[in-house]
């Protein structure tokens, strides 16, 4: 079941962040005899202005339409967060996830999160929820996609130099502890991010960002 999403670009509810008003382009110049065709422009923005933190190839774009033209080039790639303690990171990772393209978010445990890291991009990402690991699991086996657990666990293997399907869906676990024990079995790889301080684990979030961009670097065109 995928949540829903805001019926409004411009709505703001507690769990959203409003964006900045600097981002962005005013009304477009000359007025509506001056706008330009197409099904996939919002007079609403022509007319006032697009202050939302789109690229500028989507300026003016709805947002259905800008849904649309994602959902024909995503990645082979999903992602899927196990929150079973509420993590703040999700956000953060769901805005990592629509920058690099990812097909779609699996929240695995509980189903409310802090949208405000997301700075709004989950109404451009598709986000999907599951109860329990052992659905996520079964998701999975049907899709028959492999799981590829990222934690810093003995036996994990540097991402720079381990298997990375194209097709795959990459397993984040919450800030602190991790993946469950039911989480890492249900994977058919384990990967971790070389460190080279003294702290023994980085951002979710960050950790997230980085593992993203290396499929990037290896599949994307």
């Amino acid at each position: 079941m995928q949540d829903p999403a805001p019926e409004s670009e411009t709505a703001t509810t507690a769990d959203d962040a409003a964006e900045p008003v600097e981002h962005g382009v005013g009304p477009w110049p000359g007025g509506p005899d001056a706008w330009p065709a197409g099904e996939h422009f919002d007079p609403d923005l022509l007319a006032h202005g697009d202050r939302r933190n789109v690229v500028d190839a989507y300026r003016y774009w709805r947002m259905e339409a800008i849904v649309a033209d994602l959902d024909s080039r995503r990645h082979a790639f999903h992602v899927a967060i196990e929150n079973w303690q509420h993590d703040m990171n999700i956000g953060s990772i769901v805005r990592s996830a629509n920058a690099f393209l990812a097909d779609t978010v699996h929240i695995i445990g509980r189903r409310r999160w802090n949208r405000r890291g997301a700075m709004v991009t989950d109404r451009y990402q598709h986000v999907v929820h599951h109860e329990t690991v052992q659905a996520f699991t079964a998701w999975a086996e049907a899709e028959r996609i492999p799981i590829i657990a990222v934690d810093n666990l003995e036996g994990a293997v540097p991402v720079d130099r381990a298997d990375l399907p194209q097709r795959c869906v990459l397993l984040f676990g919450a800030e602190g502890p991790g993946l469950s024990d039911e989480a890492l079995a249900a994977a058919s790889g384990h990967v971790e991010i070389s460190q080279y301080g003294s702290t023994r684990s980085i951002n979710a979030g960050a950790a997230a960002a980085v593992i993203m961009y290396e499929w990037c670097r290896r599949h994307a065109g």
